[in-house]
């Protein structure tokens, strides 16, 4: 797994208003840094596009190199650390130029941004 790739993910359900069910996922985790690790870092996606209106939400056009089936939304506002058993098959891979805004957004998020 690659920072940028997308996967299937079961996101365990939850209480409140965290994203729950069969969904697809972005990773922001390296393995070739973290692959011993049994938890990956993930960004749940989604296709309402009623999420803008929340911070770090960023646009996924649907393409042939990402695979989703509909343009979607990277919800950094809900990153996870998700177990590796909740992980399908991969989807595809985001376009850098959308890797950069994620990580940008996530700079924001965490107060790192300028």
């Amino acid at each position: 797994m690659r920072p940028g790739d997308i996967f299937w993910v079961e996101y365990p359900a939850v209480g409140g208003t965290e994203q729950a069910g069969r969904r697809p996922a972005l990773i922001l985790q390296d393995d070739s840094f973290a692959g011993r690790s049994p938890l990956v870092l993930t960004v749940p996606l989604t296709t309402a596009a009623s999420t803008v209106r929340f911070p770090a939400v960023v646009p996924i056009p649907a393409t042939d190199g990402n695979a989703l089936a509909e343009d979607s939304f990277a919800l950094l506002f809900q990153v996870r650390a998700t177990d590796r058993v909740r992980f399908g098959k991969k989807v595809g891979t985001v376009d850098p130029a959308i890797l950069a805004q994620v990580f940008a957004a996530l700079d924001q998020l965490t107060g790192r941004g300028g």
